[in-house]
């Protein structure tokens, strides 16, 4: 996937005055949690008989899920028994037994009847609003074998996939469906990593056969390849111009690539372990590169030489992304922390905030101040970065996080997982934020809040939709 350094959308997230009054020297600790699979399968699970009348009239539950939207409506409803659901259901039925209200309508959502005016937090109000909104995406994909990477085409409605048997898979998608124009048997190992060329018109993929190949995106016939490129398996690669792009290895060794020519035009070692991320801004000047022994390192690509390297970080520092009109450099890690680094000073960073108890494997920026990131507890997440904020829930999958892109018109998220899929996530509604202040110290309920591209409208229907699920796969 794309390391994107700039935002899709082109629009500021506010003035820089919105920072003043944040204190660096403070690091809110963002640790609750969305969803607890375990210890929560179903909903009567969540809110206990003495909770339930403690929080009468609340919109959400002591341990922070928001429920929006219930109602008593909703809750004497579950009373009824099932002789009385039945008879309603025939009451509701056309000549031909089909419901009339699915068939000619979208069905009603506890959320549509929810005054988002009674939340105080500009933030909530803004997410609701735009739950309410019909939003459309791909479907998702299903596929014979695990998803390792994947890159949307710089101009067009495809996406490239690399998997586990060495194939890069390239889909056509549509909010209808998602078809399979070609499948290039590029390598006979896992890909590790796949990106299009500027252009669009070739795949660069990486593998564990320490194989870097370059094919034509419809014949898939190859046009260069580089065999035994690094000594050992490249973990990640990033486009850099037209025709340079970076690798990096599992040994810590970094490589430069020219299209043009047959070998490395340059190679450096400065870390001992796996390069993860891989990044650089519009200036190319800097490149810059995290590795799993907890080291910032800063390339200076004119000079082609180290230029400096951080204070190590007891964890792996896993994912990166550029902020603020390249002013700002912000860094996950493997424990769910997040630090800030002014753009040109990467010996130590300027802030830090603690963000998901799990860890961070991929992020991508969405705006100059927002981005999306993946974990290991399967949940996508939105996160305001300069100053850091958990905004919600974006998407989530059952397995961690494996790879993300964003399309080139900023308004898809594609994401994959341990458990075969890709989805799609549409997050245009972050347009409609770019107005609001975000302050340090949020409203709690903010971190739980599912986004408008979530499948999930709030908890409780995460959780029905859990137990169905558990019955659905039980029943199998």
């Amino acid at each position: 996937m794309r390391n994107f350094n700039s935002p899709k959308f082109g629009h500021s997230m506010g003035d820089d005055s919105d920072d003043d009054d944040f204190d660096s020297g403070t690091e809110p600790e963002f640790l609750m949690e969305p969803y607890a699979l375990e210890e929560f399968p179903i909903m009567e699970e969540i809110v206990g008989d003495d909770e339930a009348e403690e929080d009468e009239g609340s919109d959400y539950n002591p341990n922070g899920d928001i429920l929006i939207g219930t109602s008593s409506s909703d809750e004497d409803y579950s009373d009824i028994s099932d002789s009385e659901k039945e008879q309603d259901a025939e009451d509701d039925a056309g000549p031909g037994g089909e419901d009339s209200s699915t068939k000619n309508s979208a069905p009603k959502r506890a959320i549509d009847d929810y005054d988002e005016e009674m939340e105080d937090d500009e933030v909530i109000r803004a997410i609701i609003t735009e739950i309410k909104k019909p939003r459309s995406k791909p479907p998702d994909i299903k596929t014979d074998d695990f998803v390792t990477d994947l890159c949307f085409h710089p101009d067009q409605d495809i996406l490239a996939v690399g998997t586990t048997t060495g194939d890069v898979i390239v889909y056509k998608f549509t909010n209808d469906e998602c078809t399979i124009m070609n499948t290039h048997e590029a390598h006979t190992k896992s890909i590790r990593d796949v990106e299009f060329s500027y252009d669009g018109d070739a795949l660069i993929s990486t593998a564990r056969d320490r194989s870097i190949m370059v094919t034509d995106v419809e014949t898939g016939k190859l046009k260069r390849f580089w065999d035994d490129a690094h000594e050992e398996p490249v973990y990640t690669m990033s486009l850099i111009s037209e025709h340079t792009f970076a690798t990096g290895d599992d040994d810590g060794v970094l490589k430069l690539w020219d299209l043009r020519q047959n070998e490395p035009i340059f190679k450096l070692k400065e870390v001992e372990d796996f390069i993860s991320c891989i990044i650089t801004n519009d200036q190319k000047k800097h490149l810059l590169m995290t590795s799993g022994d907890g080291y910032l390192t800063t390339i200076n690509l004119p000079q082609r030489k180290m230029l400096v390297q951080s204070e190590p970080y007891e964890e792996e520092l896993t994912c990166m992304g550029v902020f603020r009109k390249d002013s700002k450099l912000v860094v996950g890690s493997s424990k769910g922390n997040f630090y800030t680094f002014n753009w040109g000073q990467f010996g130590y960073h300027c802030d830090a905030f603690i963000g998901p108890k799990a860890g961070v494997n991929k992020m991508v920026p969405i705006t100059e101040r927002i981005a999306v990131t993946g974990g290991e507890d399967g949940i996508l997440r939105a996160m305001h970065l300069v100053p850091g904020r958990v905004l919600g829930i974006v998407g989530q999958h059952s397995l961690a996080v494996e790879t993300i892109d964003i399309n080139s018109t900023g308004e898809l998220i594609a994401s994959s997982s341990h458990d075969n899929d890709i989805r799609f996530w549409n997050i245009k509604y972050f347009e409609d934020f770019d107005d609001i202040k975000y302050n340090s110290k949020p409203d709690k309920k903010a971190m739980k809040h599912n986004l408008p591209s979530s499948k999930q409208t709030n908890a409780a229907d995460f959780f029905a939709d859990l137990a169905g699920g558990q019955s659905g796969t039980e029943g199998d």
